[in-house]
């Protein structure tokens, strides 16, 4: 049977989860967590939760699904070994280092891959099942066929997102509210940028980048005959009412294997929704009937809200089965035993009971009174009584004795297990540079791939996969002048577009390219596959000197930075492989599944520029990416050529100049400004984050 997740932003929320039927719950303790703003757990409340999760048989994952900077890993250590002394079941967890980390410092603990990691094909998972994760959380635009060919083929358990917000970009890879306000979403800070208003040839009055939520309540045994182990309710940020309702509506569907009722549908669309739900993912069905924005009208929402309130506080509507033993001999303390359906016993004594002078005691009466368990967690599923005749306790006796029964069963269930405490692995001392990092130029289209971009001799140039495939004739300056050419993977590729990735890697490879730039652990088999050696790009989200250790091992030759860093960050890295920063050009906020220009054009428009305009009338270039995709870049285009004293002296391997939107001509005036052999300087020009750094 499926595993309900529900979302626990507060201690009143664990009590809504649990009593509506939660089989699980997740929770932030501390601040590694991608809800930063929610009320997030105390030590003490957190005991509390797991204490009370655990005697109704409910698990607790621990999120700790967000970037960490290396001053932070302590920290975020400590809280891991917290938790998992505490009795967590688990941490999810978006960072390849600290997962590198955890594996050691909480060996016992389990660790699932948070949707943070951007997981969204079969090797994927399996990269995170050899970092040690026995649970990866799957991206949520996959459709159901590529759920299916996932989790019937992966080695560890996936989990899936099936009722609550969706966000624009895919989790992970979105950096637009770091750029344009500071508060990365990496970091649990988002503030949702993709609910605000834009123009997209169109009117400032509309919503290109706010999707309807999310809710798959009518297609659970589906994604149970996938193979999905865990199916996920999002909304730590809600009240708890809402995680009632919703909880409640998806717990009795899985467990009464059947759809939701029109009523119950109903219930859920009052409880939040953005102008009713979608289902365009999971369908394989994009577009514009997605979007969707709120609007505010909580009359029934509140009386909805009400009544579930009253009824998870009311009492105990989570009970586990328990069955009772029951000995009463002669000359012998009175003895009672629980075990409940998970295997777990409790035993207690009483005093020696009385000759009975009048009406004895007897097996029916003393099971009626060990059946009374109301109020309580438990219900009797069977009891079993030996008396002896002609004995005789007390009813407050044996009250007693069931009350102190039930208490030790509670102790023993809420038991936390014996884990080991682990080290912090060490790293190596890493290499800084003292030189001039290395040139590299990367581009995003064939017409920017000039003989005269080529005489400036760029050490490295990067271009897309598809380029290559289009017009790989262009390589041919650039190799010429003695540059070394990597092929860059798409941020997004699918299983059902591999094979598409194979024919570009081959062509890429007959014509002399042998280094991949992957932005995602799985692509790395693809790239292996064409016999490249690969380097890692943005996507990676190297935020850590754990991160770079990790990434050695897989082989990469190099690391790109994350640039929610400060300068000051990157120059303290422990940099176990070369390592390279971006220091211009227009930095993709988003990438995303939905096609931005079609939704808004109504037909495929990728040929012509396209603009996304905020309400201050920013600008934010949209291109068409692999698959049909859109990337949104920055406004402002990042500028460090000022800066070079700053960047050259923080040990760096090679910098990278971004081209996106760039003219050919413009390319090569931003890199020779880089060289020293011009004063050209970009409108509109940013310094990034590398200074201001994020919250």
């Amino acid at each position: 049977m499926l595993e309900l997740l529900a979302p626990a932003g507060s201690p009143d929320a664990v009590i809504a989860a649990v009593q509506n039927g939660a089989d699980a719950v997740y929770l932030g303790f501390g601040a590694h967590n991608a809800r930063r703003g929610a009320n997030n757990f105390t030590e003490e409340e957190f005991i509390k939760a797991v204490r009370y999760c655990h005697i109704r048989g409910c698990k607790v994952y621990v999120t700790m699904n967000t970037l960490v900077g290396d001053r932070e890993i302590d920290s975020a250590v400590e809280l891991a070994q917290k938790a998992s002394e505490y009795g967590a079941d688990a941490l999810l967890v978006q960072d390849l280092g600290l997962v590198r980390v955890l594996r050691s410092a909480v060996p016992d603990l389990p660790l699932h891959a948070s949707t943070q990691m951007s997981i969204h094909n079969l090797a994927g998972v399996e990269a995170a099942a050899e970092l040690g994760c026995t649970r990866a959380v799957l991206s949520r635009e996959l459709s159901l066929e590529q759920i299916r060919e996932i989790s019937r083929r992966a080695s560890i358990e996936t989990e899936v997102f099936v009722h609550g917000a969706l966000c624009f970009c895919y989790s992970g890879q979105c950096y637009m509210s770091a750029l344009i306000g500071r508060r990365s979403g990496n970091r649990g800070m988002c503030a949702q940028p993709c609910r605000l208003q834009y123009s997209l040839g169109g009117r400032m009055d509309e919503y290109p980048l706010s999707l309807k939520d999310n809710c798959l309540a009518e297609h659970l045994r589906e994604l149970e005959d996938a193979g999905v182990a865990c199916v996920k309710i999002e909304g730590r940020m809600k009240r708890p009412e809402y995680v009632a309702v919703v909880t409640d509506v998806y717990s009795k569907c899985i467990k009464d294997e059947r759809r939701p009722t029109s009523a119950e549908m109903e219930r859920l669309e009052q409880a939040f929704s953005r102008q009713g739900f979608t289902q365009g993912y999971y369908l394989g069905q994009k577009g514009p009937d997605m979007l969707g924005t709120r609007t505010e009208d909580d009359r029934g929402s509140e009386k909805l809200f009400t009544a579930a309130r009253k009824a998870y506080g009311d009492g105990e509507m989570r009970r586990v089965g328990v069955k009772f033993y029951v000995v009463v001999q002669a000359d012998k303390p009175c003895r009672a035993a629980a075990e409940d359906v998970d295997g777990v016993r409790a035993v207690v004594s009483g005093p020696v009971p009385e000759v009975a002078l009048r009406s004895s005691l007897n097996e029916a009466s003393l099971a009626e009174q060990f059946a009374k368990t109301g109020g309580t967690p438990y219900y009797a599923l069977d009891i079993q009584v030996h008396v002896e005749p002609g004995l005789f306790l007390p009813a407050s006796a044996i009250n007693d004795l069931r009350r102190r029964l039930i208490t030790a069963l509670k102790d023993a269930r809420a038991e936390n297990p014996q884990r080991r405490r682990g080290e912090v692995p060490a790293l190596p001392a890493g290499h800084n540079y003292q030189t001039d990092p290395l040139r590299i130029y990367q581009v995003l289209t064939s017409a920017q791939l000039t003989p005269e971009l080529a005489a400036l001799k760029p050490d490295y140039l990067y271009v897309p996969a598809e380029v290559i495939g289009d017009a790989p004739e262009r390589l041919a300056p650039f190799q010429e002048a003695g540059t070394k050419i990597a092929a860059v993977l798409p941020r997004v590729i699918t299983d059902d577009q591999s094979l598409e990735l194979d024919d570009l890697l081959r062509v890429a490879a007959e014509n002399g390219v042998e280094e991949a730039v992957v932005g995602n652990l799985g692509h790395i088999p693809a790239a292996r596959k064409a016999g490249m050696k690969i380097r890692g790009d943005f996507g990676l989200n190297v935020f850590n000197s754990h991160t770079i250790e990790m990434l050695r091992h897989t082989g990469m030759l190099s690391v790109t930075a994350s640039f929610e860093l400060r300068l000051a960050q990157i120059r303290d890295l422990a940099k176990a492989v070369d390592t390279e920063m971006i220091v211009y050009g227009r930095l993709p906020c988003m990438i995303t599944e939905q096609c931005t220009i079609k939704n808004s054009a109504g037909r495929c428009n990728c040929h012509i520029p396209n603009q996304l305009i905020d309400r201050r009338g920013s600008a934010f270039p949209v291109v068409r990416a692999f698959g049909c995709r859109n990337v949104i870049y920055n406004a402002h285009k990042l500028y460090l050529a000022d800066k070079h004293d700053d960047y050259a002296a923080a040990g760096l391997w090679g910098v990278r100049l971004m081209f996106t939107t760039e003219t050919p001509s413009e390319c090569v005036a931003v890199a020779k400004s880089y060289m020293g052999q011009s004063t050209y300087k970009p409108n509109g020009l940013t310094r990034g984050l590398y200074y201001r750094g994020v919250e």
